[in-house]
């Protein structure tokens, strides 16, 4: 029986094991891959707080994760498939369902983060891994000289913009606006890159080829025009889709599955809290994901606390 079980390894997962774990509290984290989840798709993190230079996101990830480590947090490789109310003669607690075992915990942050969406357009599912991709720093290196564009208006999609001119010959950034949602640093420096072009009011109705991205048909959403642009590889940045399926029937979500919680991170399970990407917020970034892991242990122990 541990204190806490933390499903997730993401920044918003460790940040929790490394708080519980100072509380003393029996921790452990589940994890169906690896440690980092979604910051592993960039290369870097440039704006996080006593990094003034940036630092790769790898490195940050196994810092974190040693750290935890050196505290003696419980680290399991398993997805959690289900979590069930459970109740014995010393009070209440919960199951975590996996696939290769069950574990049980007297309260649950759940960190599981989200996924890449895609656009849903004709073409994308057929040429998955054949020059359309969803991480720039995982697939970069093979389109070295080629022409590629990047689809979306986030941080995400401007970084990963940056970082593909590191092998692509040219960037084509489409995005349906004029404005961006990226910062204005990282809209600067794309500005200034001469590899980076903008294709702009504009978005993707198709993406053809026979066995690899030959072209990609856009629509200008104003004229509603089309034009074919002849290209190599196709990023997709368009937002994230939380990872809350096997909660779905237990907890509250809203109409995207984002998990509704109360200022303290607790969920509509006393208990039960969650952080980081599968949190319904207004900002998805690594340091609110720190600080809701931090938040969500903190409400753990209190909670742990009155329960005796």
């Amino acid at each position: 029986m541990y204190d806490v079980i933390i499903i997730g390894a993401g920044p918003a997962g460790l940040t929790a094991a490394l708080y519980a774990a100072r509380f003393r509290l029996k921790t452990l984290i589940l994890e169906k891959m690896v440690a980092g989840g979604q910051i592993l798709l960039s290369e870097r993190i440039e704006n996080f707080p006593g990094f003034p230079d940036g630092i790769s996101t790898q490195e940050l990830i196994a810092r974190m994760t040693k750290q935890i480590g050196d505290l003696g947090v419980q680290f399991e490789i398993d997805e959690a498939l289900g979590i069930v109310p459970d109740k014995s003669a010393e009070g209440s607690f919960y199951t975590v369902k996996s696939s290769y075992n069950s574990y049980s915990a007297r309260s649950i942050i759940i960190a599981t983060g989200a996924r890449p969406k895609k656009l849903n357009v004709k073409g994308e599912d057929k040429l998955i891994g054949r020059g359309v991709s969803y991480c720039g720093t995982c697939d970069g290196p093979l389109f070295k000289d080629k022409d590629v564009v990047v689809i979306g208006g986030g941080n995400t999609a401007i970084e990963e913009a940056i970082f593909l001119t590191n092998y692509a010959k040219n960037v084509s950034i489409i995005h349906r606006r004029q404005q961006f949602r990226a910062s204005k640093i990282l809209e600067e420096k794309t500005r200034s890159n001469p590899k980076i072009k903008f294709i702009l009011d504009s978005v993707i109705d198709q993406i053809t080829g026979e066995n690899k991205v030959e072209a990609v048909t856009i629509r200008n959403v104003k004229t509603n025009s089309t034009t074919e642009l002849a290209c190599q590889g196709v990023f997709i940045f368009v937002g994230i889709g939380p990872n809350t399926n096997f909660i779905k029937n237990l907890l509250n979500i809203d109409e995207s599955g984002f998990i509704m919680t109360d200022q303290d991170l607790g969920t509509s399970k006393a208990g039960i809290f969650a952080c980081g990407d599968c949190l319904k917020k207004h900002l998805y970034q690594v340091i609110t994901a720190c600080a809701e892991g931090a938040l969500a242990a903190d409400s753990s122990h209190k909670y742990l606390l009155k329960q005796g």
